[in-house]
């Protein structure tokens, strides 16, 4: 397997980062995160007016037909700058399940909006109590009058406050369906809150929401394995991610190891230090490894359990690298590495979140185990 990346993807995520570099450094991270939306209107527009929100839509609905390997090293990039956009959860989440389980008719009407970024679609699935199922179970649509009546609740969804509409996952009668449900719908109701490394969600109400015919995405009871797909395909992305925020904590790291001076030389000298900090570039290093094979079997896997082994494999080691590193940076600083101050603590926090999200070691090791 080729480890490099392409002549096309490096461009893109050089002009990416150089882009981040003036626009999105640290204290303008800190200003968006602080600000009421958490998001910032001129970054999104800017991130979409690059492509990013395309490469991953099919050529049919007007986008650039490329996949999680042309994707990862610009999400390496948004790693490395902490982006607090949902990027992820509008192009692996929201605009891969429009492209995988809509009709024809409703991807003219939606993929227009999510490749210039005006419709930004987020994606519930994740129910109270239910960790990190993906099954829908106590979120139901039952038929209706012509259309659907949905209800129950959802949980930690990223980007809901910031999202025109949910894509929202459902137990019905058939099995498993999804439906476009506006976020001013009557009936819906959000509870916003942040998680520690300052990214929105939220959690969904779901009272008695009438529905039309229309918002049914595709066919009613066959979404189980778009959901899943889906899910895997931005987990690889995650992965990704992770990557850059790895690079940036080690890089950090290195640098304060240079310049910090205890008993009159640089504590960079002290061989123990040495050895501490090659651990974790080694570890990055085989991360990196990692979250390029699951991005390749997401793009080509010869079977659904293929790319499921694939990406919980590289989930397991992404959760154990992003807690080594996270924790090694943080305490090579000394204490100032937890202070608001400095990065490497909000790169802590963002290394901490990723590690959970989709699924920690232990979910992944036993989805490993179960794929056999």
């Amino acid at each position: 397997m080729n480890f490099e990346y392409s002549d096309e993807q490096q461009q893109l995520a050089d002009s990416l980062g150089k882009y981040l570099v003036g626009h999105y450094d640290f204290e303008q991270r800190k200003a968006i995160v602080d600000s009421a939306s958490g998001c910032s209107e001129t970054v999104w527009a800017d991130l979409a007016a690059m492509g990013l929100t395309a490469i991953a839509v099919p050529e049919a609905d007007g986008g650039f037909g490329g996949g999680a390997l042309d994707l990862m090293a610009a999400m390496e990039a948004c790693g490395q700058a902490l982006v607090v956009e949902p990027l992820l959860d509008h192009v692996g989440l929201g605009g891969r399940l429009v492209g995988s389980a809509g009709s024809a008719l409703q991807r003219s009407v939606l993929m227009p909006g999510v490749i210039d970024g005006s419709r930004r679609l987020s994606f519930a699935y994740l129910e109270p109590g239910r960790r990190y199922e993906t099954a829908p179970l106590t979120t139901t649509a039952q038929p209706r009058a012509g259309g659907w009546v949905l209800d129950g609740s959802k949980c930690v969804v990223f980007g809901a406050s910031q999202a025109q509409q949910l894509l929202v996952s459902a137990h019905t009668t058939d099995g498993a369906s999804l439906f476009i449900v506006d976020t001013t719908a009557t009936g819906v109701t959000l509870n916003p809150s942040r998680t520690v490394d300052g990214q929105r969600v939220a959690d969904v109400r779901f009272d008695e929401v009438a529905l039309g015919a229309d918002a049914l995405l595709g066919v009613a009871g066959t979404a189980q394995p778009h959901i899943d797909e889906a899910v895997d395909f931005a987990t690889a992305l995650l992965c990704a991610e992770a990557v850059g925020a790895m690079k940036d904590a080690n890089d950090a790291t290195l640098a304060y190891l240079k310049t910090r001076k205890q008993f009159g030389v640089v504590i960079g000298s002290f061989q123990v230090l040495q050895h501490r900090i090659v651990e974790c570039v080694i570890a990055a290093e085989q991360a990196r490894s990692m979250a390029i094979l699951a991005a390749s079997k997401v793009d080509q896997a010869g079977s659904p359990a293929e790319r499921a082994r694939a990406v919980s494999a590289a989930k397991v080691k992404i959760a154990d690298a992003a807690r080594q590193i996270s924790q090694e940076a943080v305490q090579l600083h000394g204490g100032m590495g937890m202070s608001e101050e400095l990065k490497i603590s909000h790169t802590f926090r963002r290394l901490t979140m990723i590690a959970q999200r989709f699924g920690d070691a232990d979910h992944h090791l036993e989805r490993y185990a179960s794929l056999g």
